[in-house]
Protein backbone atom coordinates (compact mmCIF):
# COMPACT_ATOMS: atom_id res chain seq x y z
CA UNK A 1 0.00 0.00 0.00
CA UNK A 2 2.12 2.88 -1.64
CA UNK A 3 -0.76 4.96 -2.89
CA UNK A 4 -4.03 6.47 -2.81
CA UNK A 5 -5.12 4.64 -5.73
CA UNK A 6 -3.92 1.21 -4.19
CA UNK A 7 -6.86 -1.26 -4.00
CA UNK A 8 -7.85 -4.51 -2.65
CA UNK A 9 -9.29 -7.41 -4.57
CA UNK A 10 -12.54 -8.76 -3.14
CA UNK A 11 -12.82 -12.73 -3.72
CA UNK A 12 -15.42 -12.12 -6.95
CA UNK A 13 -12.46 -10.34 -8.59
CA UNK A 14 -13.33 -6.08 -8.03
CA UNK A 15 -11.22 -4.11 -7.20
CA UNK A 16 -12.20 -1.51 -4.22
CA UNK A 17 -9.72 1.18 -3.17
CA UNK A 18 -8.05 0.75 0.74
CA UNK A 19 -9.12 4.65 1.30
CA UNK A 20 -12.23 5.79 0.75
CA UNK A 21 -13.94 9.47 2.26
CA UNK A 22 -17.56 8.37 4.42
CA UNK A 23 -20.21 10.89 4.17
CA UNK A 24 -21.93 10.22 7.63
CA UNK A 25 -24.17 12.90 9.26
CA UNK A 26 -22.83 15.10 5.98
CA UNK A 27 -25.61 17.62 4.90
CA UNK A 28 -27.71 17.30 1.57
CA UNK A 29 -26.91 19.65 -1.09
CA UNK A 30 -23.52 21.93 -0.91
CA UNK A 31 -21.98 20.15 1.94
CA UNK A 32 -21.82 16.90 0.85
CA UNK A 33 -21.11 17.64 -2.96
CA UNK A 34 -18.41 19.75 -2.02
CA UNK A 35 -16.36 17.05 0.25
CA UNK A 36 -17.15 13.99 -2.47
CA UNK A 37 -15.51 16.95 -5.18
CA UNK A 38 -12.53 18.19 -2.37
CA UNK A 39 -11.87 14.02 -1.98
CA UNK A 40 -12.08 12.86 -5.34
CA UNK A 41 -9.65 15.58 -6.69
CA UNK A 42 -7.30 14.68 -3.37
CA UNK A 43 -7.30 11.24 -5.19
CA UNK A 44 -10.25 9.57 -3.55
CA UNK A 45 -12.20 7.13 -5.76
CA UNK A 46 -14.25 5.56 -2.98
CA UNK A 47 -17.12 7.09 -1.56
CA UNK A 48 -19.07 5.37 1.25
CA UNK A 49 -23.09 6.67 1.61
CA UNK A 50 -26.11 5.29 3.12
CA UNK A 51 -29.97 5.97 2.69
CA UNK A 52 -29.95 6.30 6.65
CA UNK A 53 -27.59 9.83 5.84
CA UNK A 54 -30.25 11.16 3.30
CA UNK A 55 -27.57 12.45 1.51
CA UNK A 56 -27.20 10.23 -1.61
CA UNK A 57 -28.36 12.89 -4.22
CA UNK A 58 -25.57 15.20 -3.29
CA UNK A 59 -22.94 12.45 -3.57
CA UNK A 60 -24.65 11.72 -7.02
CA UNK A 61 -24.42 15.15 -8.29
CA UNK A 62 -20.88 15.25 -7.23
CA UNK A 63 -19.77 12.43 -9.06
CA UNK A 64 -21.52 13.51 -12.12
CA UNK A 65 -19.96 16.61 -12.59
CA UNK A 66 -16.69 15.65 -10.93
CA UNK A 67 -15.33 14.81 -14.48
CA UNK A 68 -13.85 11.36 -13.74
CA UNK A 69 -15.41 8.17 -15.40
CA UNK A 70 -17.89 6.53 -13.97
CA UNK A 71 -15.99 3.16 -14.17
CA UNK A 72 -13.13 4.87 -12.08
CA UNK A 73 -15.37 5.57 -9.13
CA UNK A 74 -16.33 3.04 -6.42
CA UNK A 75 -19.69 3.94 -4.82
CA UNK A 76 -21.13 2.43 -1.79
CA UNK A 77 -24.40 2.84 -0.53
CA UNK A 78 -26.57 0.71 2.23
CA UNK A 79 -29.88 -0.79 2.96
CA UNK A 80 -31.95 0.44 5.71
CA UNK A 81 -33.39 -1.50 8.82
CA UNK A 82 -36.89 -0.20 7.78
CA UNK A 83 -36.41 -1.26 4.48
CA UNK A 84 -35.23 -4.83 4.67
CA UNK A 85 -37.35 -8.08 3.35
CA UNK A 86 -36.93 -9.26 0.15
CA UNK A 87 -38.99 -7.36 -2.24
CA UNK A 88 -38.71 -4.06 -0.22
CA UNK A 89 -35.21 -4.29 -0.71
CA UNK A 90 -35.33 -4.15 -4.51
CA UNK A 91 -37.19 -1.48 -4.31
CA UNK A 92 -35.09 0.52 -1.66
CA UNK A 93 -32.14 -0.29 -3.82
CA UNK A 94 -33.72 1.24 -7.30
CA UNK A 95 -35.14 4.31 -5.04
CA UNK A 96 -30.84 4.67 -4.15
CA UNK A 97 -29.92 4.16 -7.59
CA UNK A 98 -32.27 6.72 -8.52
CA UNK A 99 -31.13 8.95 -6.02
CA UNK A 100 -27.43 8.35 -6.86
CA UNK A 101 -28.39 8.80 -10.37
CA UNK A 102 -25.90 5.68 -11.50
CA UNK A 103 -26.75 2.85 -14.20
CA UNK A 104 -25.05 0.07 -11.61
CA UNK A 105 -23.81 0.59 -7.79
CA UNK A 106 -19.89 -1.01 -6.68
CA UNK A 107 -21.16 -2.03 -3.39
CA UNK A 108 -24.30 -2.65 -1.41
CA UNK A 109 -24.66 -3.20 1.98
CA UNK A 110 -26.75 -4.67 4.51
CA UNK A 111 -26.95 -1.69 6.99
CA UNK A 112 -27.60 -3.96 10.48
CA UNK A 113 -28.29 -7.38 10.87
CA UNK A 114 -32.17 -6.84 11.44
CA UNK A 115 -33.28 -10.06 12.96
CA UNK A 116 -35.62 -12.75 11.02
CA UNK A 117 -35.18 -9.82 7.98
CA UNK A 118 -31.29 -10.11 7.14
CA UNK A 119 -31.96 -13.17 5.21
CA UNK A 120 -34.78 -12.23 2.64
CA UNK A 121 -32.56 -9.28 2.44
CA UNK A 122 -29.26 -11.11 1.37
CA UNK A 123 -31.83 -13.27 -1.58
CA UNK A 124 -32.62 -9.45 -2.72
CA UNK A 125 -28.97 -8.15 -2.96
CA UNK A 126 -28.13 -11.52 -4.47
CA UNK A 127 -30.73 -10.77 -7.51
CA UNK A 128 -29.17 -7.75 -7.92
CA UNK A 129 -25.68 -9.02 -8.29
CA UNK A 130 -26.87 -11.77 -10.27
CA UNK A 131 -28.78 -9.20 -12.95
CA UNK A 132 -25.32 -6.98 -13.10
CA UNK A 133 -26.50 -4.06 -10.85
CA UNK A 134 -24.12 -3.86 -8.74
CA UNK A 135 -20.74 -4.93 -8.76
CA UNK A 136 -19.81 -6.34 -4.83
CA UNK A 137 -22.60 -7.04 -1.85
CA UNK A 138 -21.72 -7.33 1.59
CA UNK A 139 -22.94 -6.59 5.03
CA UNK A 140 -22.51 -3.64 7.66
CA UNK A 141 -22.31 -4.69 11.41
CA UNK A 142 -22.17 -7.89 11.19
CA UNK A 143 -20.90 -10.16 14.48
CA UNK A 144 -19.30 -13.75 13.70
CA UNK A 145 -22.38 -15.59 14.16
CA UNK A 146 -24.62 -12.84 11.85
CA UNK A 147 -22.41 -14.29 9.11
CA UNK A 148 -22.11 -17.61 10.46
CA UNK A 149 -25.97 -17.61 10.34
CA UNK A 150 -26.16 -15.97 6.91
CA UNK A 151 -23.48 -18.20 5.32
CA UNK A 152 -26.00 -21.37 6.11
CA UNK A 153 -28.10 -20.62 3.37
CA UNK A 154 -26.23 -17.77 1.65
CA UNK A 155 -25.41 -18.33 -2.34
CA UNK A 156 -23.00 -16.02 -2.38
CA UNK A 157 -20.38 -15.07 0.18
CA UNK A 158 -20.54 -11.47 1.46
CA UNK A 159 -17.56 -9.63 -0.32
CA UNK A 160 -17.38 -6.76 2.90
CA UNK A 161 -17.96 -6.64 6.35
CA UNK A 162 -18.26 -3.07 7.57
CA UNK A 163 -18.07 -2.31 10.73
CA UNK A 164 -16.51 -0.24 13.73
CA UNK A 165 -13.18 -0.71 14.17
CA UNK A 166 -10.25 1.08 15.64
CA UNK A 167 -7.95 0.91 18.31
CA UNK A 168 -9.76 0.83 20.83
CA UNK A 169 -12.08 -2.02 19.02
CA UNK A 170 -9.88 -4.12 17.09
CA UNK A 171 -12.66 -6.97 16.85
CA UNK A 172 -9.30 -9.72 16.53
CA UNK A 173 -11.88 -12.68 16.24
CA UNK A 174 -13.97 -11.25 13.12
CA UNK A 175 -10.90 -9.79 11.59
CA UNK A 176 -9.55 -13.87 11.52
CA UNK A 177 -13.40 -14.98 10.41
CA UNK A 178 -13.54 -12.19 7.63
CA UNK A 179 -10.07 -13.10 6.38
CA UNK A 180 -10.70 -17.03 6.68
CA UNK A 181 -14.05 -16.61 4.62
CA UNK A 182 -12.23 -13.89 2.30
CA UNK A 183 -14.59 -11.61 3.66
CA UNK A 184 -12.82 -8.03 3.18
CA UNK A 185 -13.16 -6.22 6.84
CA UNK A 186 -14.01 -2.22 6.35
CA UNK A 187 -13.79 0.28 9.52
CA UNK A 188 -15.95 2.80 10.05
CA UNK A 189 -15.70 5.18 12.57
CA UNK A 190 -12.10 4.42 12.71
CA UNK A 191 -10.88 7.42 14.73
CA UNK A 192 -13.41 6.55 17.04
CA UNK A 193 -15.66 9.79 15.80
CA UNK A 194 -12.37 12.01 17.27
CA UNK A 195 -11.90 10.36 21.15
CA UNK A 196 -8.41 9.07 20.21
CA UNK A 197 -6.70 11.74 19.48
CA UNK A 198 -5.24 12.56 23.27
CA UNK A 199 -4.05 9.00 23.38
CA UNK A 200 -0.32 9.12 24.46
CA UNK A 201 0.99 5.90 22.27
CA UNK A 202 -0.48 7.22 19.31
CA UNK A 203 1.18 10.61 19.78
CA UNK A 204 4.54 9.45 20.32
CA UNK A 205 3.94 7.40 17.56
CA UNK A 206 3.19 9.98 15.26
CA UNK A 207 6.14 12.24 16.41
CA UNK A 208 8.31 9.52 15.67
CA UNK A 209 6.85 9.55 11.88
CA UNK A 210 6.23 12.99 11.90
CA UNK A 211 2.61 12.24 11.28
CA UNK A 212 -0.61 12.72 13.33
CA UNK A 213 -2.38 10.70 15.49
CA UNK A 214 -5.17 10.67 12.98
CA UNK A 215 -2.98 9.28 9.91
CA UNK A 216 -1.26 6.92 11.95
CA UNK A 217 -4.60 5.54 12.86
CA UNK A 218 -5.10 5.13 9.07
CA UNK A 219 -2.33 3.42 8.42
CA UNK A 220 -2.97 0.79 11.17
CA UNK A 221 -6.10 0.19 9.80
CA UNK A 222 -4.48 -0.83 5.93
CA UNK A 223 -1.68 -2.41 7.68
CA UNK A 224 -4.11 -4.78 8.98
CA UNK A 225 -5.88 -5.46 5.52
CA UNK A 226 -9.08 -3.49 6.69
CA UNK A 227 -10.33 -0.79 4.22
CA UNK A 228 -10.46 2.45 5.71
CA UNK A 229 -13.37 5.17 5.90
CA UNK A 230 -13.05 8.04 7.48
CA UNK A 231 -15.29 11.07 6.99
CA UNK A 232 -14.33 14.67 7.34
CA UNK A 233 -15.98 17.84 5.22
CA UNK A 234 -12.78 19.81 5.62
CA UNK A 235 -11.26 19.98 2.37
CA UNK A 236 -7.96 20.01 4.39
CA UNK A 237 -8.44 17.15 6.66
CA UNK A 238 -9.82 15.00 3.54
CA UNK A 239 -6.08 15.58 2.07
CA UNK A 240 -4.49 14.89 5.06
CA UNK A 241 -6.05 11.82 5.82
CA UNK A 242 -4.92 10.80 2.90
CA UNK A 243 -1.22 11.11 3.37
CA UNK A 244 -0.68 7.79 4.70
CA UNK A 245 1.25 6.07 2.36
CA UNK A 246 4.74 6.85 2.96
CA UNK A 247 5.66 5.28 6.34
CA UNK A 248 5.40 2.07 7.58
CA UNK A 249 4.69 1.26 11.14
CA UNK A 250 6.73 -1.79 12.76
CA UNK A 251 5.62 -4.71 14.18
CA UNK A 252 6.19 -2.95 17.81
CA UNK A 253 4.68 -0.20 16.91
CA UNK A 254 1.20 -1.93 15.71
CA UNK A 255 1.51 -4.39 18.64
CA UNK A 256 1.63 -1.31 21.01
CA UNK A 257 -1.40 0.33 18.86
CA UNK A 258 -3.06 -2.99 19.04
CA UNK A 259 -2.24 -3.05 23.00
CA UNK A 260 -4.67 0.45 23.20
CA UNK A 261 -8.15 -2.28 22.84
CA UNK A 262 -10.56 -2.21 24.99
CA UNK A 263 -13.32 -3.24 23.20
CA UNK A 264 -14.84 0.05 23.57
CA UNK A 265 -17.70 1.21 20.98
CA UNK A 266 -18.76 4.72 20.31
CA UNK A 267 -22.00 3.36 18.50
CA UNK A 268 -24.28 0.94 19.14
CA UNK A 269 -23.60 -3.06 19.37
CA UNK A 270 -25.10 -4.98 16.72
CA UNK A 271 -26.41 -7.34 19.53
CA UNK A 272 -28.26 -4.79 21.33
CA UNK A 273 -29.17 -2.20 18.49
CA UNK A 274 -32.50 -0.79 18.72
CA UNK A 275 -33.63 -0.74 15.18
CA UNK A 276 -35.56 2.23 14.13
CA UNK A 277 -39.15 1.04 11.73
Amino acid sequence: MHSISDYTVLHNGVHMPWLGLGVYKTQEGEEVEQAVKAAIEAGYRSIDTASLYHNERGVGKAIQTCGIPREDLFITTKIWNSDQGYDSTLRAFEQSREKLGLEYLDLYLIHWPVKEKYKDTWRAMEKLYENGLVRAIGVSNFHVHHLEDLLTDARIVPMVNQVEFHPRLTQKDLLVFCKKKGIQLEAWSPLMRGRLLDETTLNDIARKHGKTPVQVILRWDLQHGVVTIPKSVHAERIIANADIFDFTLSKEEMERIDALNRNERSGQDPDHFHFDF
